[in-house]
């Protein structure tokens, strides 16, 4: 019986992907979830599994090919798995459906992006030390050693023996922009283009944040596992903002206005391939050690690769934090269909006047860009008014004043 492989359903978010390249050729045996291709999107590597134990009799498309959902890719006849090989590599060890390969007994796992560097530098996957837990290999980790195995070997000259002219002229390196890279671009220029952008200010003083972090970080972390960092405090004060506000978490969609009447909460993650914005939802329901736990969950899936295109769909609103960066104040551009973002930035002590006394205290700039044609200024600067305070009074997160 023949089975055909065709592209996964992608999200209606991700229109099509490219087929960067077969981990099997025609001919050649497969076992049932074994990654047979790789498929970039606009997000993330996705995995193309074998449905059946079998052989590739034919690929329909070719590696470099873009690719849309439900597209023929390849055919497989169904027929006894193949006897496994005494030491598998990496590329040819069945898949394990989540975006990693299994790897021989003790070996290192690694994801699609990974997967992907040590192929193209052609690099043995026992000379890759993983960083990850369980010593599993991240796009980072690959990345590291096929730059050490290009750096060229250093040569050992006798002292009298003259230094080699320098290179004139000027060097110029071309790499293909990503898809991803491609598709942060083109959003930017959208959301430039499609909404009328406005940006507001206020500062906050986090020193009661900062109070409640000290006095209660050690037990925090010992009972849920997690540090408590600051992002749960503005996820927490975001949602009571847009709780008095709901049209900062409203969209435009053609000549209506969209309420959403849930909260999910996309949070900026900086990545090798370009900025994620993987979605908390539901996260009014969520507790502080929950939204510490998923986001430190969300920021190492993306950077090591296997994080998931459902993770990164959808969201009514998004925070970003330029101030990990050591930005002091920036102008964020709204994540579309969104129609706001809220910035975070550095943390700075600042002479400030309290009860008519200069002290000193730990401020940080808010930046919230929204779209013009929904939200007017009054709601802009009473919303950012209200994370504020919950920001300075941490105590109307619990009591909902």
């Amino acid at each position: 019986m023949s089975v055909e492989i065709r592209v996964p359903q992608l999200p209606e978010s991700v229109t099509d992907a490219k087929l960067m390249a077969w981990r099997k050729q025609a001919g050649e045996s497969v076992s049932r979830d074994e990654n047979l291709a790789d498929l970039e999107t606009d997000k993330v590597v996705l995995d193309v599994p074998a449905p059946i134990n079998g052989v590739l009799r034919e690929i329909k498309a070719q590696a470099g090919a873009t690719v849309r959902s439900g597209e023929l890719l390849a055919i497989i006849e169904e027929g006894a798995a193949p006897s496994a090989a005494p030491n598998p590599t990496p590329a040819t060890a069945p898949g394990s459906g989540n975006g990693e390969a299994d790897a021989p007994a003790g070996a290192p796992r690694t994801g699609p992006a990974a997967r992907r560097v040590i192929e193209e530098s052609k690099l043995a996957s026992a000379a890759v030390a993983g960083s990850a837990p369980a010593g599993r290999i991240t796009k980072a980790d690959a990345e590291a050693a096929a730059a050490a195995k290009a750096a060229p070997a250093v040569e050992t000259r006798p002292v009298s023996a003259p230094a080699p002219a320098p290179r004139s002229g000027r060097v110029e390196q071309r790499v293909p922009m990503t898809r991803l890279r491609a598709r942060i671009a083109e959003r930017l220029v959208q959301a430039q283009t499609t909404q009328a952008l406005l940006t507001t200010f206020n500062e906050v003083d986090l020193g009661a944040v900062q109070e409640l972090r000290a006095r209660h970080k050690v037990l925090f972390e010992k009972k849920h596992s997690v540090k408590l960092g600051f992002m749960s405090f503005f996820v927490k004060a975001v949602i009571e903002g847009l709780k008095r506000f709901p049209v900062v978490n409203a969209s435009v969609e053609g000549g209506d206005i969209a309420y959403h009447e849930y909260f999910d909460i996309g949070v900026a993650v900086s990545t090798d391939r370009g900025l994620m914005v993987p979605v908390l939802r539901d996260a009014d329901a969520m507790s502080f050690a929950a939204i510490e736990q998923r986001i430190g969950d969300f920021a190492a899936r993306a950077r090591n690769g296997s994080i998931t295109l459902e993770d990164l769909t959808g969201g009514t609103f998004s925070i970003t934090n330029g101030g990990i960066f050591g930005s002091l104040m920036s102008t964020p551009i709204v994540n579309t269909p969104q129609s706001a973002i809220l910035g975070m930035h550095k943390i700075q002590e600042r002479p400030m006047v309290v009860q008519g006394q200069v002290v000193v205290r730990p401020m940080m700039y808010l930046a919230l860009t929204y779209d013009h044609r929904l939200i007017d200024g009054r709601e802009a600067v009473q919303f950012l008014v209200a994370v504020k305070d919950c920001l300075e009074d941490p105590g109307r997160l619990l009591l909902g004043v």
